[in-house]
């Protein structure tokens, strides 16, 4: 993370208050914060690793959210709609990518319908066995980029799991199920409508495997439950959306020449709405004023000796680190000062009253952007009892030169945090503003986040 060319003229030790601008970036992303979630979020194609779990679509100069693009994929019960939505995927030649099953939004079960499904004689495949409410609003915040929890269900069970699977956001998403094109509202969220139409006998058959081998249901329990429903469903709600299908695909997985002409087209929508900026972003704040949200560690004897020993090419090494945590222990304490604090009275030892100060939040959150940020982290466990650890990576993308997401770790309730973000050199700003859009986008305030940094160039602040 940090610059492979240091600024001639860098300030001294800053600490930048993140600025209410309309300007914000968007960066990739993977949540790996369990081995579980990280394994989901993966593909492995013949010739590359996918990262599913997803990259926010990029802001463009003006502020305006460059939305990802939606495809829904819709069919019958086993007729391949994964399998399309995985070809399609590996076809993309696009890193970052969301998919979304309707399969984790059915309802939770009564302990009557618990009953019903032990029995197989509840429907599955019927409207009201999804809750559309949480689909709707989980496919929203996808597509505004935000952060989402998942369900996951348990087919063996009919229950949901305790855990979740955590999504965020994408250049684009696939939605795949069986009542994909049911609700009107989740039609209008699609950007592309796709139905795959396989042979009933086939899908019977994958069926009858899938759930015998799978799920543990019996041979006559599985054909009780798609005679008496599947099939029935399947005439009523789906077959009948197939309407609303901008391509049918035949045979599923197996007619690479319909997902060759989904994959074009996608490829067209995306080269229209664009995802780069950094060079726009670099040029635009030339001869522009600092902000007034900046804010230096006083200058002092003290400080001006630590930058000596620092900026000096011939101090040995283990100096050059000792004097280094130094500073960057004032950098943190200076931050902590600048945090909101209320009044409060309490008692010496002596019985007289002393008027103090309390910090007004008892839940902050230190977040290092890796890996320069995690020379930081000490510092701030050493003067913050008991404060939690939030790690993001940020890598440069070779061919496009664009930044993106590949690791992050934060507390799931992060949006009730004061958040010092941590990054020990700045050049450009570009890591440090995709940092501060990942903690918007998981609804962190912006008035709770402080960037912290050692050295930073004029441009990048």
């Amino acid at each position: 993370m940090s610059p492979s060319k240091t600024p001639t003229t860098a300030p001294s030790t800053v600490l930048v208050k993140s600025p209410r601008s309309t300007l914000r970036q968007r960066t990739t992303s993977v949540s790996q914060s369990t081995k579980k979630t990280a394994t989901e979020s993966v593909l492995q194609s013949h010739t590359r690793t996918i990262y599913t779990a997803g990259r926010p679509p990029w802001y463009n100069t003006a502020g305006q959210q460059v939305e990802p693009f939606v495809i829904g994929v819709c069919g019958g019960s086993a007729s391949g709609k994964t399998t399309v939505a995985r070809k399609i995927i590996e076809s993309l030649n696009v890193p970052w990518v969301v998919l979304l099953s309707m399969d984790s939004f059915y309802k939770v079960l009564t302990e009557e319908q618990h009953e019903k499904a032990a029995h197989n004689e509840y429907n599955f495949d019927h409207p009201d066995a999804f809750d559309f409410e949480l689909l709707i609003e989980t496919l929203q915040r996808l597509k505004d980029g935000k952060k989402v929890e998942v369900p996951i269900y348990n087919f063996v069970t009919h229950a949901r799991e305790t855990k979740t699977k955590t999504m965020y956001g994408a250049n684009v998403i696939i939605f795949e199920g069986i009542m994909a094109f049911y609700n009107l509202v989740v039609l209008e969220l699609l950007d592309m409508k796709v139905f795959v139409d396989t042979d009933s006998d086939i899908r019977l058959a994958r069926r009858l495997k899938r759930d015998i081998s799978q799920r543990g249901r019996d041979l006559q329990g599985v054909l009780k439950q798609y005679c008496n429903m599947v099939k029935p469903s399947f005439s009523h709600y789906i077959a009948p959306s197939m309407i609303h299908a901008d391509i049918i695909v035949p045979r599923g997985g197996d007619n690479t020449v319909a997902i060759e002409l989904i994959v074009r087209h996608v490829h067209k929508q995306l080269q229209a709405r664009g995802f780069k900026l950094r060079e726009t972003l670099a040029m635009s704040y030339i001869g522009q004023p600092l902000p007034s949200s900046i804010h230096l560690l006083p200058s002092t004897p003290q400080t001006q000796g630590l930058h000596t020993f620092i900026r000096n090419k011939e101090t040995p090494k283990d100096e050059f680190i000792f004097y280094s945590k130094r500073l960057i222990r004032l950098v943190i304490e200076f931050a902590l000062s600048l945090l909101p604090f209320k009044d409060v009275i309490v008692d010496t030892p002596q019985c007289i009253p002393y008027s103090g100060k309390r910090c007004a939040s008892d839940k902050i959150c230190g977040v290092s952007i890796l890996r320069a940020g995690e020379t930081m982290e000490q510092a701030v466990c050493d003067v913050c009892k008991d404060i939690r650890i939030g790690k993001i990576l940020i890598q440069t993308n070779r061919s496009t030169g664009e930044p993106e997401l590949y690791y992050l770790r934060l507390p799931k309730d992060i949006k009730d945090y004061m958040v010092i973000l941590m990054d020990a050199t700045v050049a450009t700003g570009a890591a440090a503003m995709m940092a501060i859009r990942v903690l918007l986008d998981h609804d962190v305030p912006e008035d709770n986040i402080l960037l912290v940094s050692l050295l930073m160039a004029e441009s990048g602040m």
